[in-house]
């Protein structure tokens, strides 16, 4: 057996969708599923200096106006996420909500995207949180070269075969 039947092998015992019988990545075919109303909701932070706070609070960055700017540009994100993961399936995405929070050493950002197709959007609601902290960042690093991203995840998806699932442990707890 060759190093490359074995591990075609381990991995369609693991359950790799995104494999052919060759060990190839591929794109599932979702022809035979059915379409059915699904949402995503994700988030994330960027965690910031308290000077980079107190200026988001008084709305006196150089760069404007950030949390609109990131608001956008998470949405954005969310309806260009197949031309950015090789593997995920173009989406016609019918509502995609960005929320941007000012905390006291973070801007949290929580993504809710949703369609009726026949795949999920988790990944299109991950791509919207960080495409907008990538713009907060870009927004703020005048001011704060260290400003951080962190904790993006998806916390709840609807939907489809598997139906609801919702993020329990600490870190998701809304």
């Amino acid at each position: 057996m060759t190093e490359r039947t074995e591990r075609t092998q381990g991995a369609r015992q693991g359950g790799f969708t995104h494999v052919d019988e060759t060990g190839a990545a591929r794109m599932v075919d979702v022809t035979g599923k059915e379409v059915t109303e699904r949402t995503a909701t994700a988030r994330g932070r960027v965690l910031v200096s308290p000077e980079v706070i107190a200026r988001l609070r008084s709305s006196d960055l150089p760069k404007g106006d950030v949390l609109a700017t990131a608001r956008i540009a998470g949405i954005s994100g969310a309806k260009r996420t197949a031309d950015l993961i090789p593997l995920c399936h173009p989406l016609g995405l019918h509502g995609v909500e960005v929320d941007l929070d000012v905390d006291d050493d973070a801007v949290s950002i929580t993504a809710t995207v949703r369609t009726a197709d026949r795949t999920g959007v988790e990944m299109e609601a991950l791509t919207a949180v960080a495409t907008a902290a990538l713009t907060v960042v870009d927004m703020v690093k005048a001011v704060d070269r260290a400003a951080t991203m962190t904790g993006i995840e998806v916390v709840e998806k609807t939907g489809g075969r598997s139906g609801t699932w919702r993020r329990t442990d600490s870190a998701g707890e809304s």
